[in-house]
């Protein structure tokens, strides 16, 4: 009885669909050319990591654009920067990309700092806009998006991290337990 949620592939972490599934969610797995209408039926759809950059994905970009206010969608890194570009936010490539462990990040509504674990090579530019929930204190990019009129958010780190930090882990079964609801 769990929420049936839909993860777009576009280089998906085990973790993150093994997350899922302990947080309850009944998971199926699609490829990175997924039709949106194929979606929609799904309590959620998780807009997964990957590789590259996302500039060029841009039929990528449109099917996250089509499920926007249809079904709730969580993006996590490659996800987080396609709902980034999806939702009229800029992405470009970082000098060296952020990688590994303990980076921190500002949660903006309460102050938080989490420790972080990432790897990645692009970015969502930084912004004052109040859509923007997390923040890198390395560098001021965006690392977390709420959308609630889209149904939408992300987050640039993985909240999955196994070998830690776990700081972020939370996030995860907050979603699930949120489409269940």
């Amino acid at each position: 009885g769990g929420a049936r949620v839909a993860v777009v592939d576009y280089g998906c972490k085990r973790s993150i669909l093994r997350r899922l599934a302990r947080a309850g969610a009944s998971v199926t797995v699609y490829p990175h050319d997924v039709d949106a209408d194929e979606l929609a039926g799904y309590d959620g759809v998780l807009l997964s990591n990957g590789p590259g950059d996302p500039e060029p994905l841009e039929p990528q970009t449109a099917t996250v654009r089509e499920l926007l206010g249809r079904v709730p969608v969580l993006g996590i890194c490659l996800g987080h920067q396609l709902l980034g570009r999806a939702t009229g936010f800029a992405t470009s490539k970082l000098p060296f990309g952020h990688r590994g462990a303990n980076h921190p990040v500002l949660e903006r509504a309460t102050g938080r700092v989490l420790v972080t674990a990432q790897n990645h090579g692009f970015c969502v530019d930084a912004s004052d806009a109040s859509e923007v929930t997390h923040v890198s204190l390395y560098d001021g990019t965006v690392e977390g998006l709420a959308l609630p009129a889209e149904r939408a958010r992300s987050v640039q780190f993985h909240p999955e991290a196994g070998p830690g930090p776990h700081d972020a882990w939370p996030l995860l079964d907050e979603w699930v337990s949120d489409l269940a609801a």
